[in-house]
């Protein structure tokens, strides 16, 4: 669909009926129809290692962990929350460096298998570091941010390993591209709803560490999913030859990168974070905070989290039934707006304006979630979709890796600016009176984006972004039937190639999924329409 000339999107309803009505009955039968369809154009392994890893090891993982690491800083560790902020930037490192370990997945096979051998890698490291973190009290700070940074690290490489099959996927299977990102999106947040609705309980019971000895069980999970993951084994690999292969590697991403198609978006994708600062830890003191806060308790906590989830599982159900097939540029730009406003409910959460107007601070911060959620669901499903289009073939897991690892860089940036203006503004563990600057400084922050949407291609979220020269690489031919991409069961055919029919065939899939489940489809798209990358 192209853009009206004022930049604005419209919706289409269908004749005869609600647009609404319609939406929800979508939005009610899309999960079925993704496992389906996955299930049916992959393999069932693969969706397991998507469930386990974004489900599992970042859904429960990350909201328990993100909970409980809150509190073992301001109760444990008993630090200020600018330095709160800048622990949870440290142990956001491992994301930065992930280009290192789609490195290793794309090119070091391990007895024969190049994805099985890093998800238990990945699981091994987490459970043993955060056994480590739970069974030993008194830790300084220095031993337990190493051993919550090497649960990153687990974390990190399980994702990067998931994120290669689903680059992958993309090239071979273009039109699943954003239902696999649906999966995971939805797997994300149906596993952050019950993490976070857990996650005050256990640390009000068990206590902060004994609740982050708790992620070892989604680490397990991961390791579970390498060891069931189906992958034919590789044939004789030279070890020799991989300081070759790794150049090679570097060399194809260099080329990639040069590429006018690619390196803008990665611009847009690094700055976009980078310039929206993130005072979490600011707010979650003064969550807790019984004098100047609202004091909510560790169950309230949870609860407020766990109803910000169901926001982060209508975003993607929205995303999914509606927003899919609209213009990159312009589903980001909305979503870069919709997040700045949000924002503002922080800011009327801290000056106290919902106690004024009759809301309880309860009620309006689980609204504010609610909301917050679902806007940043929608803001980050049009750039991984992004990302797993801009992947060149060969190198899947490594360049995806480095897409992520871009944005992950801005992330940690962003936390840190985050952290240094807490310092400037004298928020403390006891100090809050400018908080509410900081809240607003925010808030303006990400509406600078804005200025670089040029950046970002125009054409919509089912075309293909990288010129036709980069995905017919006879070197990539070569390197398919070499045995280099051995996870087979992602192509139909077995040979890495895309069938000249498999657009026409899942079109016909996804007519006859229509047909089965009754739900009709919304004309949001005119695909007709002439697009334009600048």
């Amino acid at each position: 669909m192209e853009p009206r000339e004022d930049g604005t999107l419209h919706l289409q309803e269908p004749a005869g009926g609600g647009c609404g009505a319609i939406i929800g009955k979508s939005c009610v039968a899309s999960p079925c129809r993704w496992l389906r369809r996955l299930y049916r154009e992959l393999h069932w392994s693969f969706v397991l290692s998507v469930v386990a890893v974004y489900g599992a090891c970042q859904g429960v993982g990350n909201s328990v962990g993100g909970v409980a690491a809150g509190y073992y800083w301001k109760d444990v560790q008993r630090v200020q929350p600018s330095a709160a902020q800048f622990y949870q930037g440290v142990t956001d490192a491992p994301w930065v460096v992930k280009p290192l370990w789609g490195l290793l997945t794309d090119v070091i096979p391990v007895a024969g298998y190049r994805r099985r051998p890093y998800f238990v890698l990945a699981g091994v490291i987490g459970v043993s570091s955060m056994l480590m973190l739970s069974l030993h009290h008194g830790l300084g700070i220095m031993p337990a941010l190493l051993a919550l940074t090497a649960q990153s690290a687990g974390a990190a490489v399980a994702d990067v390993t998931v994120d290669a099959l689903v680059a992958q996927n993309s090239i071979t299977h273009p039109p699943l591209a954003s239902d696999m990102q649906s999966l995971c999106g939805f797997s994300s947040s149906l596993g952050a709803l019950l993490g976070f609705s857990i996650s005050g309980l256990l640390v009000h019971s068990i206590g902060s560490q004994g609740a982050l000895g708790l992620l070892s069980i989604p680490s397990a999970l991961v390791l579970s999913a390498g060891i069931l993951l189906k992958e034919n084994r590789a044939a004789e690999f030279d070890y020799k030859q991989v300081h070759k292969k790794f150049y090679k590697a570097i060399q194809c991403m260099g080329t990639t990168l040069k590429c006018p198609e690619v390196w803008r978006p990665c611009v847009y994708m690094f700055l976009s974070h980078n310039l929206s600062l993130d005072i979490q830890g600011g707010m979650f003191y003064w969550y807790t905070d019984p004098v100047v806060g609202p004091g909510f308790s560790e169950g309230s906590i949870g609860l407020i989290y766990a109803i910000g989830s169901v926001g982060s599982l209508l975003g993607v159900l929205l995303y999914q039934s509606a927003l899919k097939d609209y213009p990159f540029r312009s589903i980001l730009l909305w979503g870069q707006v919709l997040s700045s406003l949000a924002g503002m409910l922080d800011l009327v959460l801290v000056t106290r304006l919902n106690l004024k107007i009759g809301i309880p601070d309860y009620f309006f911060a689980m609204i504010d979630n609610s909301i917050s959620q679902m806007v940043g669901k929608l803001k980050w499903l049009p750039l991984l979709v992004l990302c797993s289009k801009l992947c060149s073939p060969g190198i899947e897991g490594t360049f995806y890796a480095l897409l992520m690892s871009l944005q992950n860089a801005g992330l940690l940036m962003s936390a840190w600016w985050g952290g240094l203006l807490l310092h400037m503004l004298d928020v403390t563990r006891m100090e809050f009176s400018n908080l509410w600057i900081a809240v607003l400084i925010r808030n303006v922050s990400r509406l600078v984006p804005l200025t670089l949407l040029f950046l970002v291609p125009q054409s919509d979220q089912n075309s293909t972004l990288l010129p036709a020269e980069m995905l017919q690489d006879d070197d990539y031919t070569e390197t398919v039937k070499a045995g280099s991409v051995e996870f087979s069961v992602l192509v139909q055919d077995g040979s890495g190639f895309i069938s000249p029919n498999i657009v026409a065939e899942d079109q016909q899939s996804k007519m006859f999924d229509a047909e089965n489940d009754d739900v009709e489809s919304i004309p949001l798209v005119n695909k007709g329409g002439p697009t334009f990358d600048s």
